[in-house]
């Protein structure tokens, strides 16, 4: 029975190429998720404003834009701000929405109050740390804006005091 002619058995081998790609993917999106999750911001809680905020209060409300030495646009929203209280102001923070055409958010901005100063030929800004404002005190203000959506209508935009520091 074992012949010249009789074939010899053979082993044959199992295709494991489709096997190790599989695997391979499977530890891709293993390893993508826990990055994934490690690596997620928590969401911000949305708080009110914060309970010094509604002793200040921003009027005269003006707006402005100008060309910088780069040839941009810069926008100014300058205005004044009372302290109605009896705490010193030493920081200010003001959400800023700007509107499109169709009442939409066009962009959100967080900006520091800035102070005016008018101590030289130009105008200048500073820091309410570096010019606190007293109690029953009124200052002029300046918010700048570098860049605005082009869906901005033009508009005045909504100004709301997210932070506030006192002492």
């Amino acid at each position: 029975m074992g012949g010249l002619l009789e074939p010899s058995p053979t082993v044959e081998e199992r295709d494991t190429s489709k096997r190790t790609i599989l695997i391979a993917i499977a530890v891709v999106v293993v390893v993508a998720g826990i990055a994934a999750l490690l690596l997620r911001e928590s969401p911000r809680a949305q708080s009110g404003p914060p309970p010094y905020a509604p002793y200040l209060k921003l009027s005269d409300l003006k707006m402005s834009q100008a060309q910088n030495f780069a040839g941009f646009t810069v926008t100014y929203v300058d205005g004044t701000v009372a302290n109605l209280a009896n705490k010193t102001v030493t920081h200010a923070t003001i959400r800023v929405t700007f509107r499109d055409a169709y009442g939409q958010i066009a962009q959100i901005e967080e900006v520091p109050l800035k102070i005016l100063e008018t101590g030289g030929p130009y105008l200048d800004t500073a820091d309410l740390s570096a010019t606190p404002l007293g109690p029953g005190q009124n200052k002029p203000f300046r918010l700048i804006f570098e860049r605005i959506s082009q869906q901005w209508n033009m508009g005045y935009p909504e100004l709301q005091i997210a932070d506030v520091g006192t002492k």
